[in-house]
């Protein structure tokens, strides 16, 4: 490719950056230190996360951050009895593993973030929305991922808590009926970022090869690549000084 074609692409140690953050990025829920997380530090993730793509630019979301004790002891305790009802859906070894996992930082963590998508923002005609309803909360998920890796480019580790009642949050946070809550996530600084997902480290599951994913023009017709093209591991930028 020409650089003149190329013209707006990242120079190699940006992009490189970029590559590094999804790479590390890491659900975290056991190594988060005691430190506070300064407002300016919070509200540049924010921020990223509100740059996110939306259907029709409705912007959907909403980010309530959630500091008050009593409030995140009465989300741990939706997400201990839902945590239990979750466990009953397995048996044996595979029971005594999801006992063994840490699956939230909730009282830990220096804050909470509820993300949510306001189902009602832009009207009832929102451009792009009117074929697929959940576009809204697609976009919502989208600002998600912006908030995570920008998270991480700040050396903030984020934790999805996916094990609670929505109705529950609903509840606690005091939400309109038309706002529904997509994402609780726990936030602060960590330990550590871990070099491989928890899960994974645990033997609960193992990533795909991107290989056996990607199909052409049809279900179930493989992309075939040259042997030179095979995927590659995501570049990484070098690890910054301690």
């Amino acid at each position: 490719m020409t650089a003149e074609v190329n013209s707006w692409a990242f120079s190699d140690t940006d992009r490189a950056a970029v590559y590094r953050a999804i790479q590390t990025r890491r659900d975290v829920r056991s190594h988060f230190r005691p430190a506070a997380l300064p407002d300016e530090v919070l509200f540049r993730i924010l921020a990223a996360a509100h740059h996110a793509p939306s259907v029709g630019f409705s912007q959907p979301w909403d980010f309530i951050v959630v500091a008050d004790a009593v409030v995140r002891q009465a989300v741990k305790v939706s997400f201990d009895r839902e945590n239990a009802r979750a466990a009953e859906n397995y048996e044996g070894e595979r029971h005594e593993l999801y006992q063994s996992l840490k699956l939230e930082g909730i009282l830990a963590s220096a804050v909470n973030v509820c993300v949510t998508c306001d189902r009602a923002r832009g009207g009832p005609h929102v451009l792009g929305r009117n074929t697929v309803l959940d576009a809204d909360l697609f976009s919502t998920c989208l600002a998600v991922q912006n908030l995570w890796l920008a998270a991480r480019a700040e050396g903030v580790g984020v934790g999805w808590v996916s094990i609670l009642a929505p109705n529950d949050l609903a509840r606690l946070l005091g939400l309109p009926d038309h706002v529904v809550p997509v994402a609780y996530l726990c936030l602060g600084y960590v330990t550590d970022f871990a070099p491989t997902p928890d899960l994974e480290r645990a033997g609960w599951g193992e990533r795909i090869a991107v290989d056996t994913l990607v199909h052409r023009d049809r279900w179930g017709h493989p992309y075939k690549h040259s042997d030179d093209t095979a995927a590659q591991p995501l570049p990484e930028s070098p690890e910054p000084p301690c």
